[in-house]
């Protein structure tokens, strides 16, 4: 779990340093390449194929919550073309709590006292990060703030494709959907790489699809619960990457909040794990 983090926040990293030259929409493509040479991969490990992969009970479901994640991956990048990485990331980490929020209402779940206490502790967090109606609102944070929206939606998603359809449906479906939108969009506005620009866009599609990979090993390994604390040694990650690469330093209300936000997202958890 820890690896994956490493691996998505250096992907960050790249598409910070990159996404400028050439643009959302292509770096989404080539990296949805390599995505999907994944899934062909993942797929015929199992003794299967991509196109058997593909069948679902629920293809509107599956596209959808392709789509959505889509929009968040391409909400970020735009995210991190304005703002430092290890702030994007501390109001990002919200997800897990807009998580809890949507549960009740679309999944049906039962949301205690505790957990609705976390958050909105969370979102107290986010406030002391964006700081609205104070001397300097930086209002770029609410683009982190959708892409986590998008994010909690788009895991909400992803449990009901999971009552329904196996791990490897879902991932085929996901390499697919992400192919097919940034293809329509990026290859119109296709910029030629130089031979370093193809290096950092093949470098972000494989330190994504290990990422993934990694994040897929650990949840054989443990099951869900478990390894939800450790997803924020990702702010680590890209608070040492931020400052080694562009010499980023978090301001004290940035932290602060990170650490309501984290605090927040560890209290839903460890009371989650007892009443289970």
């Amino acid at each position: 779990m820890v690896a994956a983090m490493l691996c998505f926040a250096s992907m960050d990293t790249l598409s910070k340093y990159i996404v400028h030259a050439y643009g959302i929409a292509e770096v989404l493509f080539v990296r949805s390449v390599i995505y999907l040479a994944l899934a062909v991969v993942v797929a015929r490990q199992d003794g299967g194929s991509f196109l058997r992969a593909m069948r679902t009970h629920r293809p509107w479901l599956q596209f959808g919550r392709s789509a959505l994640a889509v929009a968040e991956n391409a909400t970020f990048i735009l995210a991190f073309s304005f703002l430092p990485l290890a702030d994007a990331h501390s109001v990002g980490a919200s997800s897990p709590l807009i998580v809890v929020a949507l549960s009740a209402p679309l999944l049906g779940e039962k949301v205690g006292m505790h957990r609705w206490a976390a958050v909105v502790a969370g979102f107290i967090g986010v406030l002391l990060i964006v700081r609205p109606g104070f001397a300097s609102p930086n209002l770029l944070l609410l683009i982190p703030l959708a892409g986590a929206a998008e994010w909690g939606l788009y895991q909400i998603l992803l449990r009901l494709c999971a009552r329904t359809d196996s791990d490897h449906t879902t991932l085929a479906w996901s390499a697919a959907v992400s192919l097919a939108l940034t293809a329509v969009v990026g290859l119109p506005n296709w910029t030629a790489p130089t031979p370093g620009g193809w290096l950092a866009l093949a470098g972000i599609g494989v330190l994504g699809s290990c990422g993934h990979y990694a994040l897929i090993k650990a949840l054989a390994y443990a099951p869900a619960a478990s390894l939800q604390p450790y997803s924020y040694t990702l702010l680590v990650w890209v608070t040492v990457l931020g400052f080694l690469v562009f010499g980023d330093i978090p301001d004290h209300w940035t932290i602060a909040g990170g650490a309501v936000v984290v605090g927040s997202g560890l209290y839903a958890w460890y009371h989650e794990l007892h009443r289970k």
